[in-house]
């Protein structure tokens, strides 16, 4: 079958996402409550039960609210790397020894015939990490809560079939809204979150013939707008790479799940 995946739900409140070979499920995250995950799980006609591994991606509440909770009722193993894992210890509870799988940074794990690699990001957490799943000549890159896109992160999202990729807010609407400049610096800063201007622009050094399509992720609900995200991403891809024409700019949503994609098998 090749891949397929679902973004159950991004943004501030909570983010998930599913990857399916069809002989292996995964999580990137676990950012709602159990029974909220289920119910997302439910739209895609997906039990929770068939998740075989739930990914990491940091310890922050809105990727791991549910982690804890998820994982002791599915009996389903948990990879992070060493450093994550003495935050998630202190959050999501007693987990059984034999599902904490410790999956260092830049780490390559075999899922069945699926593959996943991990690389560091930018944030401010323990220590951070986006993933890449290969099967074949497939690729599909998650990669949210950066607040830059590094040479090394470029290098390995680059050529991707399709993205899940942060565009967390319209730089105008962040410095005039109602946050406090303590949180907005945060935000603005090397290990906050990627604009919408930082993420096309990133998009425009990354993404080859082969990039298909580009979820826009994790939008804040207070400093941008899915209408201008996709503007603001477009108008960059356009100006600088007009030849992309067969680039999908596809939306996310914070209270229910995109549509299954399926990874071309070409």
């Amino acid at each position: 079958m090749g891949i397929r995946f679902t973004v159950l739900s991004s943004g501030s409140t909570g983010n998930a996402t599913v990857v399916d070979n069809g002989e292996v499920k995964l999580l990137v995250d676990v950012g709602f409550s159990a029974k909220k995950m289920e119910l997302l799980m439910k739209e895609r006609e997906l039990a929770a039960s068939s998740i075989d591994g739930i990914l990491v991606t940091h310890e922050h509440s809105d990727h791991i609210k549910g982690l804890g909770a998820f994982a002791r009722k599915y009996d389903v193993p948990i990879y992070a790397n060493e450093k994550t894992w003495v935050e998630l210890d202190r959050q999501i509870g007693v987990i059984a020894e034999g599902n904490k799988r410790v999956m260092e940074t830049g780490g390559l794990e075999e899922f069945g015939s699926m593959k996943v690699e991990s690389f560091g990001i930018s944030h401010d957490a323990a220590e951070p990490v986006g993933y890449v799943f290969y099967e074949g000549e497939q690729k599909l890159s998650v990669v949210t809560d950066l607040g830059y896109m590094s040479e090394k992160v470029k290098e390995k999202i680059s050529d991707s079939d399709a993205l899940v990729l942060e565009t967390n807010h319209d730089v105008d609407m962040l410095r005039v809204g109602h946050y406090p400049w303590s949180i907005k610096r945060r935000i603005l800063g090397d290990k906050g979150h990627l604009s919408n201007e930082a993420a096309g622009e990133a998009l425009c050094d990354i993404m080859t013939n082969k990039t298909k399509s580009v979820y826009m992720a994790h939008l804040s609900r207070d400093h941008n707008l899915m209408d201008l995200a996709r503007l603001t991403v477009n108008s960059i891809v356009q100006e600088r790479a007009p030849e992309a024409k067969q680039l999908r700019l596809m939306d996310t949503y914070f209270d229910r799940s995109t549509k299954w994609d399926v990874l071309d098998s070409e």
